[in-house]
């Protein structure tokens, strides 16, 4: 074992057991308690079941996490210790991945648009890795760390799941006057890099990135340098209901390799996948704290659907829950506006980053009889921009219920205090035993003897499994999970 990540960092769970029935339970405590803080639970064993996916699917491509989309401590070990690298966007993110250890060899600087300070606090931190697309950012790292390995960020073609404002990388008829500039000023350049959206996708996407990183190549092997280094970014889908599933662009991405840096060319692959690993592995649950009603018949009020949007969502709930009892309601149709304990300033700026609308699930089940309303959900009272989901259709709920988002893992975190007041929410970590055997086991130790099984794992109620529990088998190699 690496040492970055112990059974003290995570809660562990047993077969049949799932992190929605340990978030019942937190909601069960949380509403004794009459406290409505929002709060995550993060199924670790899922980011386990997809590291050793990647790795099967793309067995030449080491994977470096961008802790932008996620900086969780319990992320960050658990990747550490499956012997990721990570992509750091500054230095406060360069500084919480080396306080657990990580070797700043295992760190890519990975921002295009970087400060002079930052610059240097890298070069005092051993961090050498980094990437540049024009001349000022050469300027900068030229005078600033003079020891840096830059990789030359190319633009991708990605525009149907690139933003405009994110767009970053030079064209191919560029590249040769920018390495000939990092030659004039004595900046060693070792590869070329390129990341692509994550939105809508296709794999082609990637076969032509990669197709032009080679012309790239050959650019600078010709001006003298050691090509040896390609990164291609990420854009990994971190759900399966995607347009283009994660095996069908590992497939994609193994053949532009195959035809464009052969296996024993003396490239090496690192990408940095970042909703692939978090966005389901992450449960989000927020209490409502204020609801209004709005008049229904204004086009585009808070409440309404104004056409613009996608038609209202119908929700189905899950079980039932001892938190609140519906009122009794009349059959008039309403247009509510719900307030929850978080909002687009913490967890929901993932909408920020192109993340798509959640929807929410119930968690407590509505009478059958009762009818739904036009509902919007917004941020805490007194931000009028914070708006979390419109044109959703649900029954009239109540202050203090709560409700729960699936797959919130990516770009939900917080790496400093949140604008409004709203304090950060708590992550409770869980991990199946059969997940963490396959941590030992790819790692190389024996699991650990069972006598003490009982007093590790927390008693948890089955009230809300999921039809398909995050555990694997026991008997099997980490090899045979995926």
């Amino acid at each position: 074992m690496n040492g970055y990540l112990n059974e003290s960092n995570f809660m562990m769970v047993e077969e049949g057991f799932t992190t929605r029935d340990l978030l019942e339970n937190i909601l069960v405590e949380l509403c004794r308690a009459s406290n409505q803080q929002a709060f995550f639970v993060a199924d670790l064993g899922d980011i386990v079941k997809k590291h050793l996916c990647f790795l099967k699917a793309l067995p030449r491509v080491k994977p470096y996490f961008p802790v932008k989309c996620n900086s969780s401590e319990g992320v960050i070990r658990l990747l550490a210790e499956l012997g990721a690298g990570f992509a750091c966007t500054n230095k406060v993110e360069i500084a919480r991945v080396q306080n657990i250890g990580v070797p700043a060899d295992k760190i890519f600087y990975s921002s295009p648009c970087k400060q002079v300070a930052h610059i240097k606090y890298a070069a005092s931190h051993g961090v050498q890795l980094m990437t540049f697309d024009n001349e000022v950012e050469l300027s900068k790292v030229a005078r600033s760390h003079p020891r840096a390995r830059m990789l030359l960020g190319i633009a991708a073609d990605s525009s149907p799941s690139a933003h405009p404002s994110m767009a970053f990388g030079t064209t191919l008829e560029s590249c040769r006057h920018l390495l000939e500039t990092a030659k004039e000023q004595a900046v060693e350049v070792v590869g070329i890099s390129f990341h692509l959206g994550s939105r809508g996708l296709e794999p082609q996407a990637f076969a032509r990135a990669v197709a032009a990183a080679q012309l790239a190549f050959d650019v600078g092997t010709e001006l003298g340098y050691q090509m040896r280094l390609l990164d291609i970014g990420g854009g990994f889908p971190g759900t399966e209901d995607t347009r283009a599933p994660f095996e069908e662009m590992a497939a994609m991405i193994n053949s532009a390799l195959d035809l464009y840096f052969p296996d024993g060319c003396g490239v090496e692959i690192v990408a940095r996948p970042g909703r692939y690993y978090v966005t389901s592995a992450f449960t989000f649950a927020a209490s409502i704290t204020a609801m209004e009603e709005v008049p229904t018949e204004q086009p585009g009020s808070d409440g309404g659907w104004d056409g613009g949007m996608d038609p209202p969502v119908c929700l189905s709930p899950p079980e039932p829950s001892p938190c609140s009892l519906p009122e009794e309601d009349s059959v008039s149709k309403k247009s509510l506006v719900y307030h929850l304990s978080d909002g687009i300033h913490g967890t929901f700026s993932c909408l920020l980053f192109d993340s798509p609308c959640p929807s929410p699930q119930l968690h407590k089940r509505p009478c059958p009889d009762h009818p739904s309303h036009s509902s919007s959900l917004r941020g805490p009272p007194g931000h009028v921009e914070d708006h979390i989901a419109d044109g959703l259709e649900l029954p009239e709920l109540q202050v203090g219920d709560w409700l729960i988002f699936k797959d919130m893992g990516a770009y939900t975190i917080a790496s400093s205090a949140p604008l409004g007041g709203c304090p950060q929410p708590q992550i409770t970590y869980a991990m199946s035993r059969v997940a963490w055997k396959a941590v030992q086991l790819f790692l190389g130790k024996p699991p650990a003897a069972e006598d003490d099984r009982e007093t590790l794992c927390a008693p948890l109620s089955c009230g809300w499994e999921t039809a398909e529990a995050p555990c694997i088998t026991p008997a099997l190699a980490p090899a045979s999970i995926i």
